[in-house]
């Protein structure tokens, strides 16, 4: 009854044909299984999942040839009678499109991987801190392809068995540098011994900050940060070194002398440092120490000259109020000294300037009209003064122009002051002391900066563009004045400094941007 038929027991994809004739059992796989093309498959490599929907990769059923792959009935009686208590899952013969199962092969392939985390050793309190490595996996593509074409109608999914990647980083790296650089650069403190028997340590717990262990190219590279090293000590050493002070020409008369210093050679010092936290050199040793002759001694101040101007400025068109203050503030500046590396701080200098130290109610600028304060004209001083250190060469540390700009004054080349908040100030870098010399008279000031030239200074202005035009305001009140405001603009000035043999030593550019000045109304 059976012969030619497909054998019993026999399954495709879960579904029983055994016994039938093979036509009818391809009606009935097809009925059965018609559908299971459309339906997503799990593809599973150890922890990793990925779906694919095998009509989408080109994944179909041959039912004549899945029906024939199940062979007929046997003749064998022992064989027709285990049939009828025994299933075999018969694999179903799969039509394979290669151009559309080749782009979801190679997603897969990358949706299976899992890139391997290196290990890593951090220094924690002094101690060594592993993160261990973690391996990675790798489905081989034509091994995914067998499985996939061959298992995808099992309704388990589709499992492979991924090839392990190990990470540059492994077990034996982390090891190696363990027992090696590891242990070597963590065996125990640091000691510098400096002067007076003063010893300088970085603890156990500290070497973190002196040396880390990061992954380089899949390469444990011990990193040592020998400034930190630097730092560690050379708070500790601190007090064994003494400061260099150049001489002080001073302003009353006479010199303060001048004092060679005397400092930790860190070069010298630190030359092995890699070697003692690293091999085998002794983690103990001793600072080397150099002197620092003072830059301007006493000799060098005992014989200083104020005999040349280095630079000098004057401006004028001051009222009678504004001079009086100019006249004070030039008087307290005068004969002031200031030495090689000083910095010079008008406001420092004068201290306060208020009616308790003689100055009056003047005009000032404030918002861009005419206003009075007392004090005012102090402006022009520092204006005054600001023009003579540029001339001079000097190093400009702060300034700030006038918000407006104020036409007796040249543009991008002015200052102003106000006392506790805006200072003017300028440092020597010179070899050579400079006086300031003021003077007062016929309605202009004079600042001059006397001492030994050494330079020549030139300004050239860059004109003014990005014009702004002023916007008109309403003051009330009998001290209101009237103006037809100003255009604001912006400007630059260059400042080029030459030796005395014309050869350019240094240049720098300010740019300066000025507010419109106001149209007063009064009313």
């Amino acid at each position: 009854m059976n012969r030619g038929n497909v054998p019993r027991g026999t399954t495709v994809g879960g579904v029983a044909i055994g016994g039938m004739a093979p036509e009818e059992a391809e009606r009935s796989l097809e009925q059965e299984l018609g559908g299971v093309a459309a339906k997503p498959v799990t593809v599973r490599a150890a922890s990793q999942e990925a779906t694919v929907v095998p009509e989408q990769a080109g994944l179909g059923i041959d039912w004549p040839a899945t029906v024939a792959a199940a062979g007929v009935q046997s003749a064998n009686p022992v064989t027709r009678l285990t049939g009828l208590f025994r299933t075999h899952e018969v694999d179903a013969v799969t039509v394979v499109d290669d151009a559309a199962l080749n782009p979801q092969l190679d997603r897969l392939v990358k949706e299976l991987h899992v890139e391997p985390v290196d290990g890593a050793i951090n220094v924690e309190a002094g101690q060594g801190k592993v993160t261990d490595p973690k391996l990675g996996q790798d489905v081989p593509r034509p091994m995914l392809r067998d499985e996939l074409t061959t298992s995808w109608l099992n309704p388990q999914g589709v499992t492979v068995q991924p090839e392990e990647v190990q990470p540059a980083v492994n077990n034996s790296v982390i090891q190696a540098a363990m027992s090696g650089p590891v242990k070597s650069a963590l065996a125990g403190p640091l000691t510098l011994g400096g002067k007076d028997a003063v010893q300088a340590t970085i603890p156990q717990d500290r070497l973190g900050e002196v040396v880390q262990f990061p992954n380089v190219e899949g390469r444990i590279d011990p990193v040592v940060n020998t400034d930190a090293a630097r730092t560690i000590f050379g708070e500790q050493l601190a007090g064994t070194e003494t400061e260099m002070q150049n001489a002080r020409v001073l302003a009353g008369g006479g010199v303060e002398p001048s004092v060679d210093g005397s400092v930790v050679d860190w070069d010298v010092t630190l030359r092995d440092f890699d070697a003692r936290l690293l091999a085998d050199q002794p983690r103990d040793w001793e600072a080397a120490y150099k002197a620092v002759p003072a830059d301007f001694t006493t000799e060098a101040a005992n014989n200083a000259t104020f005999d040349q101007v280095v630079g000098s400025f004057t401006t004028g068109g001051y009222s009678g109020a504004s001079g009086t203050n100019i006249a004070l503030v030039a008087s307290t500046v005068n004969g002031a000294i200031v030495n090689p590396g000083e910095t010079f701080s008008l406001n420092g200098y004068t201290g306060p300037r208020g009616t308790a130290q003689g100055y009056v109610n003047s005009g000032i600028i404030l918002n861009g009209r005419a206003d009075n304060a007392v004090g005012g004209g102090i402006s022009q001083f520092a204006t005054t003064l600001y023009n003579a250190a540029y001339f001079a060469g000097m190093t400009d540390v702060a300034h700030t122009p006038h918000s407006y700009y104020i036409s007796r004054y040249p543009a991008g080349r002015e200052a102003t002051v106000y006392e506790g908040a805006i200072d003017l100030q300028f440092r020597n870098d010179s070899l050579h002391p400079v006086r300031i010399a003021t003077s007062v008279g016929g309605g202009e000031v004079t600042v001059s900066l006397m001492g030994v030239k050494t330079v020549n200074v030139e300004s050239v202005n860059g004109g003014r563009w990005a014009y702004t035009s002023p916007s008109p305001v309403s003051v009330s009140g009998a001290s209101c004045v009237p103006s037809g405001g100003a255009q604001g603009f912006t400007t630059s000035d260059t400042r080029y400094i030459y030796d005395l043999a014309g050869n350019l030593l240094d240049s720098e550019t300010q740019t300066t941007v000025y507010d419109p000045q106001p149209i007063v109304n009064c009313g």
